[in-house]
């Protein structure tokens, strides 16, 4: 529960959480937060073993994002098959970087394999910025002295489908940006007061319409918003 919905460690001690859990055991002990912290490192060495002891290549994903304070970080994940054919996928590392640099990146991530023990990496799969072909071209250099990547890395290098189709789609919404700026203009507007959302509200009601969504900003990775808007 801590790990998969991100709550902090003194969850644990909050009163909701005790009430919770004496309704469905009033005799559970609960662990406290340094416990649950131990625990937490615990099941992090346990995957970091289970990875080293890997005998299989590995396949990779790195996203590049920057938060609203305005502050760059890199996530770089894993995906393998075990022994039994099953695929597993792993979150490595999410880590601050300086910049998003091409060098930057490759250096970042060429240290995190370095520390994971991984040596034979069949792709790594990124966006389509040109800082992610420095990326590349860097590791496909540093991975030549570790002669473990398939077909001399020919391959190394896979653009993700989903970015692609996400610039295709934004530049074909460039053919409508006046009207988009226009719905953008209202949203704005309406959002900007409580008052004139419940006005809002009021002449939905008078015309009739149904429509439970609610009125959203666009965002530019998400370009279904568009259509929403509209």
């Amino acid at each position: 529960m801590i790990i998969i919905d991100e709550f902090p460690f003194k969850f644990v001690k909050g009163e909701g959480f005790y009430f919770f859990i004496s309704q469905l055991q009033p005799k559970f002990p609960i662990s406290g937060r340094i416990t649950i912290a131990r625990e937490c490192w615990n099941l992090y060495t346990n995957v970091e073993e289970y990875v080293h002891s890997l005998k299989s290549g590995v396949s990779l994903t790195t996203d590049c994002c920057t938060s609203v304070q305005n502050l760059s970080y890199l996530c770089l994940t894993t995906h393998f098959i075990d022994d039994n054919w099953k695929v597993h996928k792993k979150i490595l590392n999410f880590f601050p970087i300086t910049n998003h640099k091409g060098k930057t990146i490759g250096r970042r991530i060429e240290k995190w394999l370095e520390g994971w023990l991984i040596g034979r990496v069949f792709n790594i799969t990124t966006d389509n910025a040109s800082a992610n072909d420095l990326a590349i071209s860097y590791l496909k250099s540093r991975m030549k002295d570790w002669n473990t990547h398939p077909l001399k890395g020919i391959h190394l290098h896979v653009r993700c489908c989903a970015h692609i189709l996400n610039l295709v789609v934004n530049d074909g919404l460039k053919d409508y940006h006046e009207s988009i700026s226009r719905i953008r203009n209202v949203v704005r507007y309406v959002r900007a007061s409580p008052s004139r959302m419940d006005r809002f509200k009021i002449c939905i009601k008078e015309a009739r319409i149904v429509d439970k969504s609610t009125m959203q900003l666009d965002v530019s990775t998400r370009w279904e918003l568009y259509l929403y808007n509209a």
